[in-house]
């Protein structure tokens, strides 16, 4: 059986094995002042932020769990998955759900939802391919393969993010067992 995800153009294509972002309708969202987008078919849905369950032995940017009509999801603060420190709680603060395809050398190809924390949503926009540049090779706040691309719009750019990527389950869990947990309080 096939899914409307499966079957759906992909945001991004691989070329020279690198991500490049694609035109499309992307949802934007602030992030410590800044501006990222995702791709509006790997949205699931947007919720208002709500008490999050700890997990003990977590990386540090994985904040807890919520519970999601019978489901366990996992929630990520993007900010502390750039290393940028913590999200700040505030009246605007959202949960993004995303849904991730395991795209992992011999992965199996599996679809895992995953929460992410961000401080504001903004829109969905239309970006297009005259809008899009390559993601800077250097200089950057984030690791260079979690940015497809840079969206010129309105006089700023967008951060237009590889989600597989910068959420990639396996990826993740090696971190955790890496650091044998390290989701403590300072």
């Amino acid at each position: 059986m096939t899914t409307a995800l499966q079957t759906a153009a992909p945001q991004r294509l691989a070329a020279n094995n690198q991500m490049q972002a694609l035109p499309g309708q992307y949802l934007t969202f602030l992030l410590n002042g800044e501006t990222y987008a995702v791709g509006i078919l790997s949205i699931k849905e947007i919720i208002a932020y709500d008490r999050l369950t700890e997990v003990p032995m977590m990386p540090r940017f994985i904040r807890g769990v919520i519970n999601l009509r019978g489901r366990v999801v996992p929630v990520v603060d993007l900010l502390s998955r750039f290393g940028q420190g913590e999200t700040t709680l505030a009246k605007r603060t959202s949960i993004v759900i995303v849904e991730t395809i395991d795209q992992s050398e011999g992965g199996s190809g599996k679809v895992t939802d995953i929460g992410i924390i961000v401080d504001a949503v903004n829109e969905v926009v239309d970006i297009g391919e005259g809008q899009i540049e390559p993601p800077p090779s250097f200089g950057a706040a984030i690791r260079p393969e979690f940015i497809i691309g840079m969206a010129k719009q309105d006089g700023h750019f967008i951060v237009m993010l590889a989600v597989d990527t910068v959420l990639a389950v396996d990826e993740m869990a090696a971190i955790g067992h890496a650091l044998g947990g390290a989701h403590t309080a300072d």
